[in-house]
């Protein structure tokens, strides 16, 4: 097969995370702005590379005093570090894939580890090939440099280290 170029089609697609809050709730947020593709020489998408940039402006979770501490120097420092980037190569283990490479955030950059599911392939009304990938997985956010912390009067913390990440992607070949 001849490679192939998908590209993400971000009216189709959502980037979420969770995390917890005072460990007895989970905020959940997304990222508004992102682009990506994936570069694959085989029909299943086995060994497939992929690329993906979010927008640290775009993160919301629907509170806006809460979007600008998360766009603060305390944790993204967007104004500086505009992008939170990723690159890997897309493995099929089994019935399902994984996604591993290195994810860039702020100034670190650490290997990681998501799990993948393929959708599926389809053709849309406009004649244009689509699939689908539902992104799992899990990120310990001191890793990347988002360090803030404060413990509360009880000794509790407000927010918890571990972000959970979910992805539903949909990539239109080019």
């Amino acid at each position: 097969m001849a490679t192939q170029n998908w590209n993400i089609d971000p009216t189709h697609s959502e980037v979420q995370f969770k995390v917890k809050h005072l460990v007895i709730s989970t905020v959940t947020g997304t990222f508004k702005s992102f682009e990506g593709s994936l570069t694959s020489d085989s029909e299943d998408f086995d060994g497939a590379k992929a690329a993906f940039t979010l927008d640290a402006k775009s993160v919301d979770t629907n509170v806006a005093d809460r979007d600008a501490h998360l766009k603060s120097a305390d944790f993204f420092n967007a104004e500086q570090h505009p992008k939170l980037t990723f690159e890997g190569v897309l493995s099929k283990v089994g019935d399902n894939y994984k996604l591993v490479g290195p994810l860039t955030i702020k100034e670190t950059t650490k290997e990681v580890e998501l799990d993948v599911e393929l959708g599926g392939t389809m053709v849309d009304g406009y004649g244009q090939t689509k699939a689908g990938f539902e992104i799992n997985g899990k990120i310990n956010r001191k890793d990347f440099g988002l360090t803030w912390s404060m413990v509360t009067e009880a000794g509790g913390v407000v927010v918890g280290d571990d972000v959970k990440l979910h992805l539903n992607i949909q990539v239109t070949k080019a």
